[in-house]
Order: structure tokens, then C-alpha cells, then sequence
């Protein structure tokens, strides 16, 4: 199976199709991206624009996805920017940030405001009573009181306000 990807007219990947490899033989029995191509234009219109790109990166760099754009001075499929601070790596064609990603085993997001990594934590809602603490990285428990009064948990507080 080969993969096609349909252009606009910026050269952005607008959607990605799936075509059987039978549809890409040409009379000399080898597979040709132009008769790939001319079986996309056969479906989609005269007028679309098409570009194979490859599942397994084995050329164009990137596997094309919607959103990415193809830099036909290249040959290559770019991902879109993550963030402007963000440069392109000519080797692979990817995104790189200023600062590389620590590399403890924790989840990190970037924070363009401040040019640095965040640890990232993604959790579930924890149950009443529960928090989480920057301070010990950890979720810290209150314990509802048991005086015979009944309790809410206030989070924004981390307490249990009578009610």
C-alpha cells in the first residue's frame, strides 16, 4: 500500500489517502508515484495537487500528516511549529527546542512564556480530602473530621468547611 497526500495551494497537507499498490504500476511492471498521482486526480479532480509520502520515513523525511507542509525545494514534509520559539532541525526536518527536554522520567510540557520545561502531571480528579502537593510531589490526604458534623471539601482551600 502506498500513501498519497493532497496539497492546497500553500502546500499544506489538506488529507492523506491510502493507495493500493496495483493502482501505482506502470507497463514496465515498477511501481510510479506519477501513476499514483493520476489515480488520486482520477478520484479527487483534475485541479488537486498530490505528493506521496511514506508510512516508514523512507523518503520526504516525515510521514505526511494534515497540517504538515511540503517544501518541494526539499522534498520534504514539515510538521507544523510548535511554538515560535522552536527551530527546525535539518537532519530530520522536526521541531527542536532552545532548551532539550530533561531527561528524568517524568512527563514535561514546554512553556513558551518562560523558555523552559514543566513537569507535567496528568492525573486523574483525586477524591475529597486529597491534593496535590508541589512541595513533596506528591498527593497529601486531610482527613475528614469526625466530629459528628457533616463536611465538603473545599479545594481551594484544601480544607473541610462545615455545612
Amino acid at each position: 500500500m502506498a500513501h498519497f497526500a493532497q496539497l492546497d495551494s500553500n502546500d499544506i497537507v489538506t488529507q492523506v489517502i491510502v493507495v493500493n499498490n496495483e493502482n501505482l504500476i506502470d507497463k514496465f511492471g515498477q511501481e510510479s508515484e506519477d501513476r499514483g498521482i493520476s489515480f488520486c486526480k482520477s478520484l479527487f479532480g483534475e485541479d488537486t495537487r498530490w505528493v506521496q509520502t511514506s508510512y516508514n520515513k523512507n523518503f520526504r523525511q516525515n510521514f505526511a500528516q494534515i497540517g504538515f507542509q511540503y517544501e518541494s525545494n526539499l522534498d520534504v514534509f514539515i510538521p507544523p511549529q510548535p511554538f515560535p520559539s522552536w527551530i527546525i532541525d535539518p537532519n530530520t526536518y522536526t521541531w527542536i527546542p532552545p532548551v532539550p527536554i530533561p531527561d528524568e522520567i517524568h512527563d514535561y510540557r514546554w512553556i513558551e512564556e518562560t523558555q523552559k520545561w514543566e513537569r507535567f502531571y496528568d492525573v486523574p480528579e483525586p477524591p475529597d480530602g486529597y491534593y496535590w502537593s508541589d512541595e513533596t510531589e506528591s498527593w497529601e490526604h486531610t482527613p475528614r473530621p469526625n466530629d459528628g458534623n457533616n463536611y465538603n471539601w473545599n479545594s481551594e482551600t484544601k480544607s473541610w468547611d462545615i455545612i
